[in-house]
C-alpha cells in the first residue's frame, strides 16, 4: 500500500487482483476517488486501509456473484456534467444494458450522445461505476477503457449471476 499527502489531502493506494486483471484502487481523504485495471501484474500488498478493505471486500463479492450493487463512499473529480452522467450509470441495474442513446435520453439530452458518451470513458470508478453496462445502438460493445473483452467479461458475468439471457455474448 502506498500513502501520500497532496494538498493536505490523504492519499492511499492498494492493488487487487481481480478475475480480468490487476485493479488499483485510490482512496483520497475517506473516499474511493479510482478504480482502473491494469494488464501488467503488480504485486499485490496488504493495507490497512478501511475504504480499501471495504472495496476490495465488495469487490469480492461482486465476482462471487453474490453483490449486485456497491455501497462505498466515491468521489470522483470531474466536471458537473461528468458528475450527472456518472450518477445516471449508477441508477443502471446490474444485468442491464442500455445503449448510448437510451442514456442521454434518461438525462433529458437527446443530442448529447457524444458528449455523455465521452462522459462516460472519463469514468474513473471500474464497475462501481458500471459504465461498462452502456453498449452501442446497434448492439455492439464499444468504447471501455479497461478493454472491450473485459467489457464483455463482466457482462457475460452479470447475465450468468441473474440467469438472464444469454450467458456468452457474441459481439
Amino acid at each position: 500500500m502506498e500513502t501520500h499527502s497532496l494538498n493536505q489531502s490523504i492519499t492511499s493506494v492498494a492493488y487487487y487482483k481481480t478475475p480480468v486483471g490487476v485493479a488499483r484502487i485510490i482512496a483520497e481523504d475517506g473516499f474511493i476517488a479510482s478504480i482502473s485495471i491494469r494488464d501488467e501484474e503488480i504485486e499485490v500488498e496488504p493495507t490497512d486501509d478501511q475504504v480499501l478493505l471495504r472495496t476490495m471486500q465488495q469487490l469480492d463479492e461482486y465476482f462471487a456473484g453474490e453483490r449486485k450493487d456497491f455501497d462505498l463512499p466515491i468521489k470522483q473529480h470531474g466536471t458537473p456534467f461528468q458528475q450527472e452522467v456518472w450518477l445516471q450509470l449508477l441508477q443502471i441495474d446490474y444485468g442491464i444494458t442500455i445503449t448510448y442513446g437510451q442514456q442521454s435520453k434518461l438525462m433529458n439530452n437527446p443530442l448529447g450522445i457524444r458528449a455523455i458518451a465521452a462522459a462516460n470513458g472519463k469514468n474513473h470508478l471500474w464497475i462501481v461505476v458500471p459504465c461498462h453496462r452502456v453498449i452501442g445502438a446497434d448492439g455492439s460493445l464499444t468504447g471501455y477503457a479497461g478493454g472491450l473483452w473485459r467489457k464483455k467479461w463482466l457482462l457475460e458475468h452479470e447475465a450468468r449471476v441473474m440467469g438472464t439471457g444469454q450467458t456468452k455474448l457474441d459481439f
